[in-house]
């Protein structure tokens, strides 16, 4: 049994209250730091339609892969670096799709040059590293966002919309699951060094999702992970698939299953069990591909309506977009994404593997 420990002693506060940084006009001009793949998906397929932002530039490692990703998805600028992506005057914000050992520092890079951040999860290497870059988010006053666009849905919504009803009673119990298919090994999720892992890439999900559907209940403590199990790659220490048990201080128990694997494993689902009865959800990641929601109560099932539209990565972008131009509050921001990786660190613990380690300077 690991329990999870609280919050790690912050920095001594400075001798004043730092500036808070005037909000930019919109469009907010936002920056791409690395041609990932998600990139597209995520932010500059959904800024299209939204008149609050516009991807200005973008900068790889490779120079020259940049100027092909700006010219195939008609983004004006390919920067030289990440550095000089990071402090171009002419951007408000930087999006950090990177490999998950690499966020915590770019993130802080971007911060210490005043710009907003929206980081793809999960949020750092580890625990520590995310409280480091919650306690400079905090002290900057600019807006961190970590990337769970799922949170952001209609589907999530209507979840919550029916806890607090009373649809189920009481929750009990919440199980998710995430299996993807993976046939490379050579992918940079089997790479110890870039923050690889089951549970750093697709297991950060039903994490997230177990949290919070705890907090809707009202029970807000970090959690125990009575158990934890991992199918580890070799000696890489990279697992290949990690089951947990959780359980919170309210009373609320949870199950995660992750995995990475070179055959198709179904949508990623969740059951949440209530005194009741039951929720049942079929693709809570990415419901814009085809979602399902069912409650079962009473001896009756219902099949709840949800409307695909927008994408999670429209309503996530939308919901940035709010926190940097108007101050509204998100429900994924830097707090949130350190009691996350809190979890996930306590996993790989209680599953006989180290937690990641952030990628070493240079």
């Amino acid at each position: 049994m690991t329990r999870i420990s609280g919050p790690p002693g912050l920095p001594e506060p400075l001798p004043a209250p730092p500036q808070q940084p005037v909000a930019p006009a919109a469009p907010i001009r936002i920056g791409i730091l690395g041609a990932a793949r998600i990139a597209p998906w995520a932010l500059v397929t959904p800024a299209r339609s939204n008149p609050e932002v516009v991807v200005t530039a973008v900068a790889a490692r490779d120079p020259r892969r940049a100027d092909a990703f700006a010219r195939r998805h008609r983004i004006p600028r390919a920067v030289a670096s990440y550095q000089a992506l990071v402090d171009d005057p002419d951007l408000d914000a930087v999006y950090v799709p990177l490999p998950a050992a690499l966020h915590g520092r770019w993130t802080r890079a971007a911060l210490a040059a005043g710009k907003h951040v929206l980081c793809e999860k999960p949020f750092a290497a580890n625990a520590d590293e995310a409280a480091a870059v919650a306690a400079a988010a905090e002290r900057s006053g600019l807006v961190v966002m970590e990337a769970f666009h799922y949170r952001h849905h209609a589907l999530v919504t209507r979840i919550l919309e029916l806890l607090g009803e009373g649809a189920i009673g009481e929750i009990t119990h919440v199980r998710a699951r995430f299996h993807l298919p993976l046939p490379s090994r050579g992918n940079i999720r089997y790479d110890l060094a870039l923050g690889g892992g089951a549970l750093m890439d697709a297991g950060c999900y039903p994490v997230h999702l177990v949290r919070t559907l705890a907090r809707a209940t009202g029970d807000d403590g970090a959690p125990t992970v009575v158990s934890a199990r991992a199918r580890e790659r070799g000696g890489s220490g990279i697992d290949e698939v990690m089951t947990a048990r959780l359980s919170f201080p309210g009373g609320m128990s949870g199950e995660i299953s992750c995995g990475m694997h070179r055959l198709p494993r179904g949508f990623p689902t969740a059951r949440i069990i209530g005194t009741r009865g039951e929720i049942r959800v079929r693709n809570f990641v990415v419901p814009q591909a085809g979602c399902r929601l069912t409650v079962r109560a009473g001896g009756k099932r219902r099949r709840i309506p949800v409307a695909r539209r927008p994408s999670t990565y429209a309503c996530q972008l939308t919901a940035f977009a709010g926190a940097v131009l108007r101050g509204e509050p998100v429900p994924t921001d830097a707090a949130d994404a350190v009691a996350s990786m809190r979890v996930i660190d306590a996993c790989y613990r209680a599953a006989g593997l180290a937690p990641r380690e952030p990628y070493p300077a240079g």
